[in-house]
């Protein structure tokens, strides 16, 4: 590692430390009811939405209710968003002239998926798939209302703890609505305008077709693109325009753009935690939150960062130079572009996947297995290391629950958290959120390793899933893992060499990416209509504290501790070994020869 990567890494993270307390202020004024400086600009435009949809602003609901709004929302998106694609060829702002035949049934039902649960996962080319109007009208617009969705839960969670014998948590359409439009819009604007600003491509235009200098013919991909990219990033979502997303020079020219791009990931996730925290009276909460945060995230992009820059020890023994010097970069390049580094990728890297973002500007399959092993552990977590808009804030809230429920079985007192009797409905349906989770990412990874289709079979190319991995062994069955890890984890990056889009891949990813949004935000919901009724307690001698170091690396332990002991056999089978088969090639490959079956 080198002195100017190290100092890269820590001035993100002070950019993000210093936005986290202005910000999640002013999100706890705009959720609270209170006005902001912005009521005057945007207040007529909240009132509308209230009156379009027939909204009382002053109407809460009970979780049961609050959950059923989410569920409609999400149904009503999912099927406008599935029917744009189909449609695409006889709908507006498509130069391209593409149809349904780019956008096949199960293709369209994933994507569909995929951008209502803030995954964006993509099984395909955007620019060779996509009119301009679906991708407009379709998926930014959801990645405006799937990350708006997600703070709306997170801050309905807040208010269980925040109150006391309440049966409502809030009102779902208030809060998305306010969401959008004091959070993201805004914020929105002045991020697009600022990529435009950096040469991030936004306009309507045909693509061009030029001749290269060579003589030979090139079409030139354009579009709206900025407008897309900025959301993608500040509501974690991830969705390219194009196919190689952030590595592409359209979608992220300059290291500026490279720069914001990853703040504008992590800024809502870190500064949500400072609104919990004046939310529920006590900022030192919120602050012990960003620090567990800060731990788990430095601890991994160091990882990364380090094996990256080591790169590859059999290119060091045919004697090629692998050392950081003045005139060359050292370490692993492969996948990386030139004018970002290893550093700036390794950064990205951790940063998209320690949110559940999925954008890259660097290539993930091409990493070594433990730079690799980080982004694909970071979304085991359940994406709480900062995590998603809200999907970060209400998952380490789980993890709370869980934390403060093993420091009470310790110390045979019954857990508290913020004055709240932590009992057996709250960690319950918080096992159910990570069991629901580790099942779909294990379940559907076994399936997709070992399943045989019928030859010529609708479901798959002849023979198994395992046909359309470009790599076979370790690093085949990681490409595997990582997919359903990332859908699961409402991620949407990948290890490239798997062709997903079969309609096998694209219903079992779909499903997942579903399981994974949906099972772990219901079972919150309901912790938060639980706790909204108890009454606060007051603190005791034998209180445990939430706010000091000691829980802080309780909460960080109890992340890594439930990841590794639900996912180490799986990353055992894939980049572990693929680890220890790059240093020690031949021996260990004969070691391990009982298992080629499993890779096979």
């Amino acid at each position: 590692m080198t002195s100017i990567g190290i100092l890269q890494i820590a001035i993100f993270l002070a950019l993000i430390l210093i936005c986290a307390k202005p910000l999640g202020a002013y999100m706890a004024r705009v959720f609270e009811g209170q006005r902001t400086f912005m009521h005057p600009v945007l207040r007529w435009l909240e009132v509308l939405t209230y009156k379009a949809v027939g909204v009382k602003e002053d109407v809460e609901q009970r979780w049961t209710h609050y959950a059923a709004s989410l569920l409609s929302f999400s149904i009503f998106a999912f099927l406008f968003t599935y029917g744009l694609q189909r449609l695409q060829g006889i709908l507006p702002f498509n130069p391209q002239h593409f149809g349904a035949g780019q956008v096949t049934p199960d293709l369209a039902f994933n994507t569909s998926v995929s951008f209502i649960t803030n995954t964006n996962w993509q099984s395909y080319a955007g620019e060779a798939t996509l009119s301009y109007f679906a991708q407009m009208a379709g998926l930014a617009v959801q990645n405006f209302l799937s990350s708006a969705a997600g703070i709306a839960v997170a801050v309905a969670l807040i208010r269980g703890f925040a109150r006391q014998e309440k049966k409502t948590i809030g009102n779902f359409w208030v809060d998305v609505t306010r969401a959008t439009v004091y959070v993201l819009l805004p914020m929105a604007i002045i991020g697009g305008l600022l990529f435009v600003s950096q040469g991030v491509v936004q306009n309507l235009n045909p693509y061009t077709e030029v001749t290269t200098v060579e003589g030979a013919k090139q079409t030139i991909a354009q579009g709206p693109v900025a407008s897309q990219e900025v959301i993608k990033q500040l509501g974690t979502n991830g969705g390219g325009f194009f196919n190689a997303n952030s590595a592409h020079p359209f979608e992220n020219p300059t290291p500026f753009s490279n720069l914001e791009q990853m703040f504008l990931i992590f800024v809502i996730p870190g500064a949500l935690t400072y609104t919990f925290g004046k939310m529920v009276g006590d900022t030192r909460q919120g602050w012990a939150i960003f620090a567990a945060f800060s731990v788990m995230f430095l601890i991994g992009v160091f990882v990364c960062y380090h094996f990256e820059q080591a790169g590859n020890p059999n290119l060091a023994k045919l004697g090629i130079q692998s050392a950081a010097t003045s005139g060359q970069a050292g370490g692993n390049m492969e996948g990386k572009e030139v004018r970002f580094g290893i550093a700036n990728s390794a950064l990205f890297t951790t940063v998209t996947t320690d949110a559940s973002c999925g954008a890259v500007n660097a290539m993930h399959d091409s990493y070594t297995p433990i730079g690799g092993l980080v982004p694909m552990f970071n979304m085991m977590t359940g994406e709480v290391i900062f995590g998603g808009t809200g999907a970060g804030l209400y998952g380490i809230l789980l993890y709370c629950i869980l934390a403060v429920f093993i420091a009470g079985l310790m110390v045979g007192r019954t857990p508290e958290y913020l004055g709240k009797k932590i009992e057996q409905k709250e960690v319950k349906m918080a096992m159910l959120a990570v069991i629901a989770t580790a099942f779909s990412i294990l379940v559907f990874t076994a399936l997709s390793s070992m399943i045989h289709f019928p030859e010529k079979g609708y479901w798959n190319p002849p023979g198994n899933a395992t046909a359309n991995l470009n790599n076979s062994g370790p690093h085949g069955f990681g490409e595997i893992l990582y997919a359903y890890d990332s859908g699961t984890a409402n991620n949407g990056s990948a290890f490239g060499g798997l062709n997903a889009n079969t309609p096998w891949y694209n219903l079992t990813i779909g499903l997942a990416m579903g399981m994974g949004r949906f099972l772990f935000l219901l079972p919150l919901l309901a912790v938060a209509g639980s706790l909204a009724l108890k009454k606060k307690i007051p603190s005791t001698a034998g209180t445990f504290p939430t706010h000091g170091p000691l829980f802080v690396g309780l909460l960080v332990g109890t992340v890594l501790i439930v990841g590794a002991l639900t996912f180490f056999p799986a990353i055992s089978l894939g980049p572990i070994v693929e680890h220890y088969l790059m240093h020690s090639g031949k021996l260990f490959s004969m070691i391990l020869l009982p298992f080629q079956g499993i890779w096979s």
